[in-house]
């Protein structure tokens, strides 16, 4: 009998300590560092936007949880996001080369600027999906790095 209290005291305390743990990861302030990889040139900014859900994602960013947009002082660029709760999030960035803030496409709805997702994923005819791009931030400090492309 003494056994099965231990027992049952040890799996009580290994609760007690799991509930703690999550309960501490959903009032956290996290940062997320974005490196941006591969711009063509450092004319212009760089600005990137992250989405909490697929509501606007990747081309509305002002449905985005934060947008912002930086002058280009090296390569890799790196962004900071601060303030996120432990969550899925998914960050779509462009070089806007002209500073008018637009991901300038041609005719056909090409993009003529260099452009990225989270998760770097295939782009072939269309924009990724919000899954597509999406990462985990369960930590106070998360690192992801984006390799824009160029057509």
């Amino acid at each position: 009998m003494l056994k099965g209290l231990r027992v049952s005291l040890l799996l009580l305390a290994v609760m007690g300590n799991l509930a703690w743990s999550f309960s501490a990861k959903a009032n956290f302030n996290g940062k997320l560092t974005v490196e941006i990889d591969g711009l063509k040139n450092e004319q212009g900014q760089v600005c990137a936007s992250i989405f909490a859900s697929s509501e606007g994602f990747p081309s509305d960013g002002d449905r985005g949880l934060q947008k912002q947009c930086t002058k280009i002082t090296e390569n890799p660029l790196p962004l900071t996001f601060n303030n996120l709760k432990a969550g899925s999030y998914a960050v779509a960035v462009f070089h806007d080369q002209n500073n008018d803030r637009t991901l300038n496409t041609n005719f056909f709805g090409i993009p003529r600027e260099g452009f990225g997702f989270s998760s770097n994923p295939e782009i072939r005819t269309r924009a990724p999906k919000f899954n597509e791009a999406a990462f985990l931030v369960v930590g106070p400090d998360t690192n992801i790095h984006i390799q824009l492309k160029y057509f």
